[in-house]
Formats: structure tokens, sequence, C-alpha cells
């Protein structure tokens, strides 16, 4: 079944993005303005796998430093740049697009390519929600080469990366974005719709529009538990931020941010302590694990109920903290420890809502 996408359902779509980014994933207002500018009257299909036959589709998204896009903006011919490369490298034309990760920006940059390149999307992506690292796409997770692929950068060079597994991939991509200002275009090879949809998280991004549109339906003035309820999540406090903590850690060449944060819920003092990376990773109430992921766990400030970022929470925000279902493709045991607390390194194990 295809979801289309019109003007008017883009505030909706952004909105949804962001919470399956759970704190992470990049700021999807710029990106969000640049799909309504290209999008103008017109409108985008969002396209089931089977609904494609015979195109061969590759995952596309922005990789590296998400937060300097505002200091180096795109040239607009990025996604061109890596399509083409990966094409003439495997011999292969793309397409079809489909995202890398549904959360966060990288729910909306596969859009854009896809009406700038005059190509379909598939509602697919590799992650469902947003993940740090390349390994966590469900491609590598499922055993799955993520090689040959492009990287293009804004002042245009382009490399392709060939043989090498997702641990040598993501120290390939840290290495480029390090040395030519922080961020590039990820193009994975051209595959057959089919084989793509396989191992990949399919409906997400019209999960991502649903969530968005649960959201605007929301009263001005939603209580805690309204909220939860109109998300289709569980509530898990509401309060004010009290303590905020944050410092960066080496990791093969790599800095990921760590940090932590503590709510004091307003009506019965409960502690909710959320230990973050970039994005929410696990939830503590009262110092027993509550949520962590894969599932989502959100944070939205009280008064507007929009979502906060991990790198945008501050001591004295006034929140509202709820926790979403994780995509159900991470549930299989053989999947669930590539994204559970401890390949975060954090000592607990998975808290899914569906086992609570």
């Amino acid at each position: 079944m295809s979801t289309v996408v019109r003007e008017r359902d883009l505030g909706a779509l952004v909105t949804g993005v962001t919470l399956l980014g759970s704190g992470g994933g990049g700021d999807t207002g710029a990106f969000g303005r640049m799909l309504r500018r290209r999008l103008g009257a017109g409108e985008l299909v969002l396209r089931d796998a089977s609904d494609l036959p015979g195109v061969s589709v590759s995952p596309i998204g922005v990789v590296g430093a998400t937060s300097v896009l505002m200091e180096k903006l795109p040239s607009g011919g990025e996604f061109e740049a890596a399509v083409r490369a990966v094409s003439r490298w495997t011999g292969t034309e793309v397409t079809g697009l489909m995202s890398l990760e549904a959360g966060g920006l990288n729910g909306l940059t596969p859009l854009i390519a896809a009406l700038d390149l005059g190509l379909p999307v598939v509602d697919a992506d590799l992650m469902g929600r947003a993940l740090p690292r390349l390994d966590q796409f469900s491609w590598a997770v499922a055993g799955r080469s993520l090689t040959p692929c492009a990287l293009s950068e804004p002042s245009g060079q382009v490399i392709v990366v060939d043989n090498v597994d997702a641990g040598g991939l993501e120290r390939a991509v840290r290495s480029f974005v390090a040395h030519t200002g922080g961020w590039a275009v990820l193009a994975l090879a051209p595959t057959p719709v089919e084989a793509a949809a396989v191992d990949a998280v399919e409906g997400s991004l019209t999960r991502a529009l649903g969530l968005g549109r649960a959201h605007a339906a929301l009263e001005p003035g939603a209580g805690p538990s309204e909220v939860a309820d109109g998300l289709g999540g569980r509530l898990l406090g509401s309060g004010r931020v009290e303590e905020v903590a944050r410092h960066v850690i080496a990791d093969g060449g790599a800095a990921f941010g760590r940090g932590s944060l503590c709510v004091v819920d307003s009506a019965d003092r409960t502690v909710i302590r959320i230990e973050t990376e970039n994005e929410y990773l696990l939830a503590l109430v009262d110092g027993a694990p509550a949520v962590s992921t894969p599932d989502l766990l959100c944070v939205l400030d009280r008064r507007t109920l929009q979502p906060i970022a991990v790198d945008a929470i501050r001591t004295g925000d006034e929140v509202v903290v709820v926790a979403l279902p994780a995509p159900t493709w991470w549930n299989h045991p053989d999947r669930l420890h590539h994204v559970s607390p401890e390949a975060f390194g954090l000592s607990c194990n998975p808290q899914l809502l569906e086992a609570s």
C-alpha cells in the first residue's frame, strides 16, 4: 500500500521522524524546509516495495556530524554525485531510493533526493528509528555487506568504498568526513528492491507520518497521560529536568557524547534518570530499569509538546517523558543485542514495552 505525502502532511512528517529520532538523528528543521520547497504544490508517493518490481534501490542519507550542517551547507549536488558514483562502480543504475534511517533528518533526505533525481521512494529504511553506528543498519545486522558504497561531500569530493566490513566502513566514513567538513551523503549499492526489502524495516516513513498526525491531534494543554495515550506509548513521568550531565568519549577515533539527565515527576516525586548518547538510550525510574533501546524514548516540552533533542535538553526544562514501541524488526533475539543497552556500554538487559 502506498502513502501519498503532500504539502499539508509535511509538518506531521517532520514531527514523526523527529519522534523516531528518540532525541537524536540531527535537526529536522532545515531539511523539512528544504523538502517543503522541493515539493511545492506537488505530491510524493511512499511506495511499498512490492509496487516497484524491477527497481534497483539505493539506501541513501547523511552521515557524520549533522550538527555542522548549518555551518557547511549542502551544495545541492551531493545526492546526485553519490548516486552516480555508486551506479558507475557497480554498473547498475540506481532507479529507486530508500532511507538509511527513518529517525531524524535522514527520514527526510531520501525524499528530497527523490524529488531532485526524479526517482521513486520505497517506504522502508535500515533502522526504523535513529541509531548512531553503521553496523546497526539492518543489512549489517543481517550479515549483508554495506559495500560498495559512495560518499559525496559539499565541496565536490566523491569516494567509493569497497571490500570492507561495517566496522571498516565506519572508520572510512569518519576519516572522510573529518577531513572534508564534518558530513557527507552516503549511498549504498543499488539492490533489487525485493532483496533490499528483505532485511529492511518496511513502512517506517508511514509510521512516522502516523506518529506526526497523532501528535498534531493532541489538544493544546493535553495532560501527560493524554500525550502518551495519543502517541500510543507509555508515560514514564512529567516534571522538571533537575540535572543534565554530558561528557565526550573517544571510541576508535570517533567521539561520542555520553551523559544522563534526571527528571523529577511533579506529581509523585518519582526520579526518572535517562542515560544518553546521541539518542536517549535507557530510562530508570527510581533506580529500576524501565525502558531501553530499541524502544523509543521521547522527551517532549511540557508546554509546546515538541520533542527535545539530547543536545538541546537543559536543566530547568519542564518535560513529558514518553516511551514508544520499537520497530518490530528489532525484537528478534539474534538482532536485539546489536541495539540493546549493552551495545552502548550500559550494563543492563533490554527493557522493552511489550515485555513490561
